[in-house]
């Protein structure tokens, strides 16, 4: 009777904590975005399979992602910390929010127009050897892709405001709308919008995730605009984080363009296998890895402010949880791997051939999950307490080991090989990132 007691007495401690409570609001709310989304991939892959246009979708928005996720997605990072600090210190928090749609709205417009100038640039540098169809092929989804640029910019931020704001559920929903958009479009018009099918329900999929975060941001009365002030103390905090952050970001988004580059030389459909091979990883990383993130970023730029010492402390116990239960996790999808991809993608245009390429490299992205979960953790809390320019050391360190690792691994392992480079690079941040957390703490920096 005793333990019953103490169990029930420990879950309900457990949810009375408000960040434990938030963690599993996300996680659960990840889990219906990504469930939704992994049967956004079952009809994909019932439609196209392994084919050429898929290769050159994703080679269409490789470019908008990787604009999205590290020039908009870095200042969004240093944005919450020192956002945090403005609400507890200035309370200038209108001409602040100001400033930084100003400068989301000339950075996405900056990288729209130059990823649109460079688009046969970029082709003809990374993608050789393709007929002109495949690049014509290429350009057409891109132009539909990119405005993104733009869409995701702003709802980066919204959603930052919103996670400040302790709003956790809206900012997680709003992922819904790209995935329910794509497959209504294959459903319903696939016949009518032909190739570009995937391209216009992504650019449908950002409007409204867009309409919808405006729409509760207002509701919420969390829009403050003011007039901009770029002299403010924290906003010069800001743009003094955002080379380093940037950098960091730069380097690191880099990774993916270089496995494209290095897939596009093997067969037609290694892309699309690769892409493939990584969503069950992918699936895993996200509810785990957006839960977490998007709640301790604003939990230790919080506790930062108030006790230091009492955060590092905090992140090693979540550290320890978190590698113990990934890899457990791990283990169970590598024993799985084959029977999951059968399961889930083998019918119609996807082959039980496709299925044993697959199954093999999504072993491969497997074992980054404890890594790369954990390396999200430790970089979340080095943004916080803005520590930004270290990550550009491990960040190149990370490249130029992906380079190496493809290089050798691709000639002994095909495409399985870059797979396993990727899982390999993400261990190796994630010891360095947690060496320098330590040294951090000993020196009390």
């Amino acid at each position: 009777m005793n333990s019953k007691f103490d169990l029930r007495s420990f879950i309900s401690k457990l949810l009375k904590n408000a960040t434990i409570t938030n963690v599993i609001t996300v996680g659960i709310t990840t889990l219906i975005v990504s469930g939704l989304g992994f049967f956004k991939e079952i009809v994909v892959a019932d439609s196209f399979g392994l084919s050429e246009l898929l290769d050159t979708f994703y080679i269409a928005i490789l470019v908008p992602s990787f604009i999205s996720g590290v020039f908009l997605g870095s200042f969004n990072s240093v944005f919450i910390p020192n956002y945090v600090t403005e609400l507890k210190t200035g309370k200038n928090i209108g001409a602040f929010q100001s400033t930084s749609f100003l400068v989301t709205i000339a950075v996405s417009l900056l990288f729209l127009i130059f990823a649109v100038l460079f688009t046969d640039v970029y082709l003809e540098t990374f993608f050789k050897g393709h007929t002109l169809q495949y690049y014509e092929l290429v350009k057409k989804q891109f132009y539909y892709v990119a405005p993104c640029i733009l869409f995701w910019g702003f709802s980066s931020l919204i959603s930052g405001l919103l996670t400040i704001d302790n709003e956790f559920r809206y900012s997680s929903i709003a992922n819904i709308f790209t995935p329910i958009t794509i497959i209504i479009c294959l459903v319903f018009y696939q016949d009518q919008l032909g190739d570009l099918v995937l391209a216009i329900g992504t650019l449908l999929g950002s409007i409204s995730s867009f309409l919808f975060l405006i729409f509760i941001a207002f509701k919420r009365n969390i829009i403050n605009l003011k007039r901009p002030d770029f002299a403010s103390v924290n906003i010069r905090v800001l743009f003094k984080q955002i080379p380093a952050k940037l950098s960091s970001s730069l380097l690191s988004g880099i990774n993916p363009l270089i496995d494209q580059y290095f897939s596009a030389q093997l067969i037609v459909g290694s892309i699309a296998a690769l892409n493939y091979g990584i969503k069950i990883p992918a699936f895993a990383i996200s509810i785990a890895g957006l839960a977490l993130g998007n709640v301790l970023l604003p939990y230790f730029s919080k506790q930062v402010v108030d006790n230091r010492e009492k955060t590092f402390r905090k992140l090693k116990t979540i550290l320890k949880y978190l590698i113990i239960v990934s890899l457990i996790a791990a283990v169970i999808l590598i024993l799985l791997s084959s029977p999951i991809i059968w399961l889930v993608f083998e019918r119609n245009a996807f082959t039980s051939a496709d299925t044993t390429i697959v199954s093999k490299i999504q072993q491969m992205y497997i074992l980054q999950i404890p890594s790369y979960i954990s390396g999200l953790v430790m970089v979340k809390f080095l943004t916080s307490i803005n520590k930004n320019n270290f990550m550009v050391l491990t960040s190149l360190i990370s490249l130029i080991m992906n380079i190496v690792l493809n290089t050798i691994l691709i000639e002994l392992m095909g495409v399985y090989g870059l797979a396993l480079a990727t899982s390999l690079v993400s261990i190796i941040n994630s010891v360095i990132l947690y060496l320098y957390i330590l040294k951090l703490n000993r020196s009390n920096v």
